[in-house]
C-alpha cells in the first residue's frame, strides 16, 4: 500500500504518535548523553566549544533514534487502525 492509499486515521495517528515518540526520544537521548559523557546534551551542534566528534556522534544518535521512533509510530498507528476496523 502506497502512502497515498493510507486511511486518514493512519496518517493522523502516525503524526500524533511521531510527535509523542520524538519528545520521548529526545528526553531519552538527552539522559543517555548525560550519563555517557557527563555533559548536558548539546542544543546547538554548531557550537565551537563542541568537538567535531561529539557533534557528529550526537547527530548520528539523535537521527537514528528519530528514524526508529517514526517507524515504530507508523507501525503502531497501522495496528491501532486495524484494531478499530474489526
Amino acid at each position: 500500500m502506497g502512502d497515498d492509499e493510507q486511511p486518514l486515521a493512519v496518517k493522523v495517528g502516525t503524526v500524533v504518535l511521531t510527535v509523542a515518540a520524538g519528545w520521548a526520544a529526545q528526553k531519552l537521548v538527552g539522559l543517555a548523553w548525560e550519563k555517557a559523557t557527563g555533559n548536558v546534551a548539546p542544543t546547538n551542534v554548531d557550537d565551537d566549544e563542541l568537538s567535531m566528534v561529539q557533534a557528529v556522534t550526537f547527530a548520528a544518535v539523535s537521527g537514528g533514534v528519530v528514524v526508529l521512533a517514526k517507524r515504530l509510530a507508523r507501525k503502531g498507528a497501522v495496528r491501532a487502525e486495524a484494531r478499530l476496523r474489526r
